[in-house]
């Protein structure tokens, strides 16, 4: 006979009562909107309250997807994405591991270094957005600095880095959340196993390749599905900095421009910009996400048993 932990009678049920609350806010607020947003995706709905809107079945994804004259941006905004995630999560991960192994050996002034490198995490991305803007802003120190040095460059207005500045100050806003993450797994690593490596006479690269960085392979693990995601989903940024412009717009912030910044306008090929067009664009997104996350996922969890 199975055992029941919570008692007899009605007692049993205080599981389920105690999920139900949580369950609701999922059903309501998590579960109920991502459905809303795939039948969304199958009309031509405005948002506006009381507007007619009729079903157009896959006509969104084909205006999104299709062989229309708009194509050729959507794709590389597509692409633009997975530029994007890959220069975020590798560069990111690269060196907030090198800070974080830097800061966990107590060099001099390595808890001020912590707190400057972390900083960036608690700003909101409005304000970094307004402090890199003024700081690339013509005669602002970015320019003064290039200038001096015979570099002409817009910076944020150029078509060719516009692009390079916004991803190196996505990494710059989140790379101390990384760096955090990689200290707690490096403080749980034993000291005896780096000592009984040196007694062995394993360099320092020896002990990082056979001993750290295995050992790291959870932190890794959180740390590359946390930009993968995140970097995935970014639009805010974007829209501070750039408002899309200058090939800076990805598949996030397209979603963000068709919902709430009128008609899309690429090469000569106009969208309305409606909230069923929106939501056909956030279903592309989901299945891109879905499958760069599984993939990443059963890549490094299959990396983690093999070490």
């Amino acid at each position: 006979m199975t055992n029941n932990y919570f008692g007899k009678g009605w007692l049993r049920f205080w599981p389920y009562i105690g999920m139900a609350p949580a369950l609701l806010l999922y059903l309501l607020f998590g579960l109920g909107p991502s459905l809303a947003t795939a039948v969304f995706s199958l009309t031509n709905i405005t948002g506006v309250t009381g507007a007619p809107w009729d079903w157009v079945g896959l006509q969104n994804y084909v205006d999104f997807l299709g062989p229309s004259g708009g194509s050729r941006d959507n794709y590389a905004s597509l692409g633009r994405t997975a530029i994007f995630c890959i220069s975020v999560t590798l560069i990111q991960n690269g060196l907030s591991l090198l800070l974080a192994i830097l800061l966990n050996s107590r060099l001099k002034g390595h808890l001020f270094f912590r707190s400057l490198f972390f900083m960036p995490t608690v700003l909101g991305v409005t304000i970094i957005g307004l402090i890199w803007t003024l700081f690339f802003y013509i005669g602002g120190p970015a320019d003064v600095i290039f200038t001096a040095m015979g570099i002409n460059t817009s910076f944020l207005g150029d078509n060719n880095s516009a692009f390079f500045w916004v991803i190196f100050i996505q990494i710059w806003q989140n790379l101390g959340f990384s760096m955090v993450i990689f200290m707690a797994g490096l403080q749980t690593i034993s000291k005896e196993l780096y000592e009984a490596g040196r007694i062995d006479g394993a360099s320092r690269w020896a002990l990082f390749r056979y001993v750290t960085f295995p050992l790291l392979s959870s932190s890794v693990t959180i740390n590359v599905l946390l930009a993968v995601i995140g970097s995935l989903q970014t639009y805010q940024l974007i829209y501070v900095l750039t408002s899309g412009q200058h090939n800076t717009s990805t598949l996030a912030y397209q979603i963000f421009n068709a919902g709430f910044g009128g008609n899309i306008s690429t090469a000569g090929y106009n969208v309305s910009a409606t909230q069923g067009y929106a939501a056909a664009i956030a279903m592309v997104q989901f299945v891109f996400v879905l499958i760069v996350t599984l993939i990443t996922q059963w890549y490094l969890r299959r990396r983690e048993t093999q070490l």
